[in-house]
């Protein structure tokens, strides 16, 4: 694969996960909107689009095959992981853009601000520390 059909691909699991990410997020906050509503919704979203961006990610990115509990749960934890510092970012920008407007929209704008750089960061780390064995390489 070309490097410009590798970004194309990236931004467009990107795209798909804070889609799946924020459908999430309105689900439950549409059961309520309190602060732990939306600490919920936020937490929820989260891991609505961790699950559906490695799955994306593992397959058709970084080309890993490898199947099984324990190839799963070792990437997984580790992709996870290095979520964790893109997350930070991703929340951060929710709730700030949150705190300030105290709007649905500028909440999501700030989410998608977040993850935006949060997915940019996440790449290289996922490439760097996760898909050691990534047959992308291979391909690109």
């Amino acid at each position: 694969m070309t490097l410009r059909g590798l970004i194309l691909r990236y931004a467009a699991f990107a795209v798909l996960a804070t889609i799946v990410n924020l459908g999430v997020q309105r689900l439950v906050l549409a059961f309520g909107e309190t602060a732990l509503f939306f600490v919920l919704a936020v937490g929820a979203g989260t891991l609505a689009g961790l699950v559906v961006k490695y799955i994306l990610d593992k397959r058709w990115i970084f080309y890993d095959l490898d199947t099984g509990v324990k190839a799963h749960g070792e990437k997984f934890t580790r992709y996870t992981a290095m979520g964790l510092i893109t997350t930070a970012i991703f929340w951060g920008m929710e709730t700030a853009f949150w705190l300030i407007w105290q709007t649905d929209k500028m909440r999501e704008l700030g989410a998608i601000i977040g993850l935006s750089i949060g997915y940019v960061a996440k790449y290289q780390l996922d490439r760097r520390y996760v898909f050691t064995d990534s047959r992308l390489e291979q391909t690109a």
